[in-house]
Order: structure tokens, then C-alpha cells, then sequence
């Protein structure tokens, strides 16, 4: 089946229950209207269903080829993602001062769920491009922004980041890679780097890596590390392609389960000429600029594989016949009735898109806060960073662990056909996996969540947003036409709020205890979360219905809503309920049992 862009699921968020046209005096949004963006999304969904949704069997059949150092990509990729650039997409909200179109990040968020479901590999060329631009933009200096990002603001140039290591992945603070100052603020990096995503391709005329690497004598562990930008090619003086960086290059490809249409590259660092980012030292809070930023995009591409799998599910078991109705034949003049009608295969296709449309809202409100962290505004300001710190490790988490689901189901859906390569389900499973692992995987991100962002600042991010939620729950739960939805999010924020306390008065006695408890929380989180912007969707839906509209989009939200409150939500008791089981069942067993 062909990819269908969600634009009235995303438009309906965006105008409906976000309201983005409230924002005009934030900024970014001044000259950004409602109608704008509808317009924008309207083309962008053309451009990622006629030109990137037909690639994506392509990529995953052919992969790409690595010769002599040089990697080729799968046919017609190059030229897509040159019409791309060339139709301005991957400057959306990249700064018009090195030209980029100064979009928020709402309306950039919303045109990348189209293209990672068109094809979750073709988009992690201009996803990695956008977060290395975004790592100079805020911690490059006047030289090496007026040097690197006219071109990679645009996407004309590539951009990728180079953390992992074969001896390190997440504990990055065992890097080996090494810096040496060559005495005319230079660096020779030597090093090599492994798993790195678009590390070399024939898209672009020139790619800017990111390293992380250790100046010669700096301190062990973590702080040590620096950060260096290192071309491909030099650049010269009037920003045009120069000579080689003959010091870096691609080693090799990695095989790899899923989104074989993206070069996975082994880069070998030998005395490659590169220059500090920033401070010495400081690698880490340069680089984790792009790493959030990756997070984020991680999390939409996960839900954005899920999406395209459910629409290939739903129309699979529209037209798939076998078996007849448990309540009488639907399809009587043929042989059997198509399986849409059976309860179970209803159960799939409905707790995937409940997934699905919950998840879109969620990457949307959090992509606001992202714009709303430039408000001039302090206590907004602050607010948003708080939010962003808070929610970028459940977004990660939750959705890529829920896009996976949702492609499983839709695999399941499809039965046998599912699991041969006639059909798209396997490549959905397979792209998708790897969604849960890289940027972080996801017991890091429960980690984290638990560990850093919890108690950052006294806990002042999560007791506003508990505020904020009581704040939501007073004003309509006296609404009965949606009182579902208010108390299925009251009673999710208790569960939350209470798995909260409870890592209080037990993760400190016993990190253990925080360790072991971190998934189920976060995945309390993630209920609650979606449980917000459900709620909201429905306010939305309910007042276009009260209002008159006959459109069956809203009740279609409404019954899809109503899913998710009574079919999905109750799981926040079962993970609440494991969370207090603590460490004790979990560290029981002897390593050497294992």
C-alpha cells in the first residue's frame, strides 16, 4: 500500500488543541499562521508520498555499497534528497540569517513525521545535517558558523556525530580518540569511530563531522572530552568545496538488521585536520545539544515507522478475507468477510493507532515547548526548558518502545504475509528496532529520567507539570461529554505521582531500588503523557461536534481516545505495581547464576 501523510491528524493538533495561532507574539511564530502551516504541510506530504515513500523498498532492498573508501546509496536516493534540498525543506527551521526559512520547531517537528514514515533512512540524512548544525549554532564560533552553517542550514552539505567507539558506547567517558594541537589552532584527530549514520554518501559535495575526541594530558573520564569539527573536504575562503581532509574516511559499512538505505559508517580518524568546538573540555555539553536534539528525532522516527505500519495494517485488513463474523456473515456474497471484522484484529489495529495519534500530539506539544524555551518571557522560558529537560528522555523511550509495538502488531495483522517480503510489515519491524537501542537506549533514558532529570533543580520540572495537570482536570472535569478522559488523566497522574514518591523514599537508601523501578516509571510517564494530549484531543473533538460539524474525523478521535483511556491506560497500575516491588527480586540471582 502506499504511505498516506497524517495532515489532518497533524493540522488538527496544531490548530485544534494547540492552538498555535495564540502564539503569534512568541519567537519565531510572528509571521507563522494557522494557515501557513497548513499549506506547508500540505506540500510536504506530496513531496514525502511521491518522492521519499516510493524509495524506501528500494533503500531496504539494495542498501548501500562501500568501495575504496567511497559509499554509494541506493538508486534514486541521491537525486531525492538533492530535489529535497533544492525545494528548501531541510532549512524549515533552520535560521534565515545562514539561510534557512525560520519555521518553529512545532512546524519542522510536524513535516519530519511524514518523512521518517515515508522512509525512517532517507530521513536520518537531513535529520543528523539539521542536529549538527544545531550543535554549531549554539556553541560554534563567528568563524566556524560563517564557515560550516550557510550550507549545512540548507542540507546542500551533510553533517553527522561521532561519539561510539568499539570499547564504548554509552559510557562515553572511555573514548580513546585522541587530539593533538598542531600549533595553528588546529587539531590532528586520530581515532576511529563506529556506527556512525550517514558517515559518508555521494548525497552532498561535502560532510562536517562532529567528534568527540581527548586533547593530549586532559583529565580522564567524561571531563576530558572535547569537542572538533571536522570536513571532509576544506573549506575555502569564499565557502566553496576545497582540498581533502586526507586524515578521515570511511573504513567500512556495517550490516545491519534494518534501515539498510543509511549508511552505518566505521570512520578511521588518522591525524585528520580538525578544530575545537567550544571549550576545552567541555565536549559533552557541546555535543549534547545534537544528542537531544537526536533524541527527539529518534522518538519521531520510531512513531513515525509505527504510523506507516498501522495504515499498512488497516489496509491489508480491509481487503484480507478469512473467516466469517462471530455475529453473522458481513460480506455475504463472497467467501468470507474481511478480517477488519474479527474483535482481536480489531484490538491491534486499534491499540496501535491509539498509540499512533496519542504520540503525534505528544511530539508536537513537546516540539512547542521547544520553541517556547526562546520566549522573552522568563517564567515561560523557564518553564519549557524545565519541560524539555524533563520530557526529552520519555519521548525518546516511550514512543520508540510504542512505534515497535505498533509495527509488531501490524505484522501480526497481516499473519503469515507479514512475515515474508511481499508486504511491508517486516522492513516496518526491522527499521523500527533499532529505534529503542541507538541515541541512547532505552533503559539509559529510564535512567536518566530517574537519576538527572527527576531531581534536577529541587524536582521543580515535575511538580509543575503536576500543576499544570491538576490545573487541566479542575477547569473540565466538570465536562461530562469527556469526563473519560478527565478522570482517566487524574487517575493516571495519582499513579505517576505516587510512583514519584515512592522513588523518593526508596531510591536514595538504595540506588537499586531507582535503578530497577526506572522503566516502569518512565512508562507511567509515557500513559500519562499520552493521557494529556488525549484528553486535550478530545476537548477539541467534542467542542467541533457540540459545534455542529457532521465531519466523522472528530468521532473517529473520540472513539480512538476512548481506546486508549479504557483499553490501554489501566497498564499504569501494572507498572506501578512492579515499580514497588524495589530491587530485591531483580538483584537476587547471582551473576554466575545467569
Amino acid at each position: 500500500m502506499a504511505y498516506k501523510a497524517p495532515v489532518r491528524d497533524l493540522t488538527f493538533v496544531l490548530n485544534e488543541v494547540l492552538e498555535i495561532d495564540r502564539y503569534s507574539n512568541q519567537p519565531g511564530f510572528a509571521d507563522v499562521s494557522s494557515e501557513l502551516v497548513g499549506q506547508i504541510l500540505e506540500e510536504g506530504a506530496k513531496f514525502a508520498e511521491e518522492v521519499i515513500a516510493p524509495l524506501n523498498r528500494v533503500g531496504d532492498l539494495e542498501g548501500c555499497k562501500w568501495e575504496n573508501g567511497k559509499v554509494t546509496g541506493p538508486t534514486g536516493w541521491k537525486e531525492a534528497y538533492q530535489q529535497m534540498v533544492a525545494a528548501g525543506w531541510p532549512g524549515l527551521s533552520s535560521d534565515p540569517e545562514y539561510g534557512g526559512q525560520g519555521m518553529p520547531s512545532i512546524v519542522g517537528m510536524a513535516f519530519g513525521q511524514m518523512t521518517a514514515a515515508a522512509s525512517a533512512a532517507f530521513s536520518m540524512y537531513p535529520g543528523l545535517t539539521h542536529g549538527c548544525y544545531e550543535a554549531l549554532h549554539a556553541n560554534g564560533s563567528d568563524e566556524q558558523k560563517k564557515t560550516y552553517l550557510p550550507k549545512l542550514a540548507t542540507g546542500e552539505w551533510g553533517g553527522t556525530m561521532n561519539l561510539t567507539e568499539p570499547q564504548c558506547g554509552t559510557d562515553l567517558g572511555m573514548i580513546r580518540t585522541k587530539a593533538v594541537p598542531n600549533g595553528d589552532g588546529s587539531y590532528s584527530i586520530t581515532g576511529q569511530k563506529i556506527w556512525i549514520s550517514s558517515g559518508e554518501h555521494d548525497f552532498t559535495d561535502n560532510i562536517i563531522h562532529l567528534v568527540l575526541a581527548r586533547i593530549e594530558g586532559a583529565p580522564a573520564g567524561i571531563k576530558g572530552i572535547s569537542l572538533f569539527v571536522v570536513p571532509k573536504f576544506f573549506v575555502t575562503e569564499d565557502g566553496g568545496v576545497g582540498e581533502r581532509n586526507e586524515g578521515v574516511g570511511c573504513a567500512g559499512l556495517e550490516h545491519k538488521m534494518g534501515i539498510h538505505g543509511n549508511a552505518t559508517c566505521v570512520m578511521a580518524y588518522d591525524g585528520a585536520r580538525g578544530w575545537l568546538v567550544g571549550q576545552e573540555n567541555k565536549g559533552m555539553a557541546a555535543m549534547f545539544v545534537m544528542m537531544n536534539e537526536a533524541r527527539l528525532g529518534t522518538g519521531l522516527q520510531g512513531l513515525s515507522i509505527g504510523t506507516a505500519a498501522y495504515q499498512a495494517a488497516a489496509e491489508f485488513a480491509k481487503d484480507r478475507l478469512q473467516g466469517r463474523s462471530l455475529t453473522g456473515p458481513k460480506n455475504p456474497d463472497g467467501p468470507a468477510d474481511p478480517i477488519i471484522v474479527h474483535p482481536d484484529v480489531r484490538r491491534m489495529l486499534m491499540e496501535a493507532r491509539a498509540f499512533v495519534e496519542g504520540g503525534q500530539a505528544f511530539i508536537l506539544w513537546t516540539a512547542l515547548q521547544a520553541d517556547l524555551q526562546r520566549s522573552e518571557d522568563e517564567a515561560v522560558a523557564t518553564k519549557a526548558r524545565d519541560y524539555m529537560g524533563l520530557i526529552t528522555p520519555v519521548l525518546k523511550a516511550y514512543l520508540t518502545d510504542k512505534g515497535f509495538h505498533a509495527a509488531s502488531l501490524a505484522m501480526q495483522v497481516h499473519g503469515g504475509s507479514g512475515y515474508t517480503e511481499h508486504f511491508p510489515a517486516s522492513q516496518y519491524l526491522r527499521d523500527a528496532r533499532i529505534t529503542m537501542i541507538y541515541e541512547g537506549a532505552n533503559g539509559i533514558q529510564a535512567l536518566d529520567l530517574v537519576g538527572r532529570k527527576l531531581p534536577a533543580n529541587g524536582g521543580r520540572a515535575i511538580m509543575t507539570w503536576f500543576a499544570e495537570i491538576d490545573a487541566f482536570t479542575a477547569e473540565h472535569g466538570a465536562n461530562d461529554s469527556v469526563k473519560p478522559f478527565i478522570d482517566g488523566l487524574t487517575d493516571a497522574k495519582k499513579k505517576l505521582q505516587e510512583a514519584t514518591m515512592w522513588l523518593m523514599q526508596n531510591g536514595m537508601q538504595n540506588p537499586d531500588n531507582a535503578g530497577a523501578a526506572s522503566t516502569d516509571y518512565l512508562n507511567i510517564f509515557g500513559l500519562t503523557a499520552l493521557a494529556y494530549v488525549w484528553a486535550q484531543m478530545a476537548l477539541a473533538a467534542q467542542k467541533a461536534v457540540d459545534g455542529g460539524s457532521s465531519d466523522p474525523f472528530y468521532a473517529h478521535k473520540l472513539a480512538t481516545g476512548r481506546y486508549f483511556v479504557e483499553r490501554i491506560l489501566p497498564d499504569a497500575g501494572a507498572h506501578l505495581a512492579k515499580l514497588k516491588t524495589g530491587a530485591e527480586v531483580l538483584m537476587a540471582l547471582p551473576a554466575e547464576a545467569f
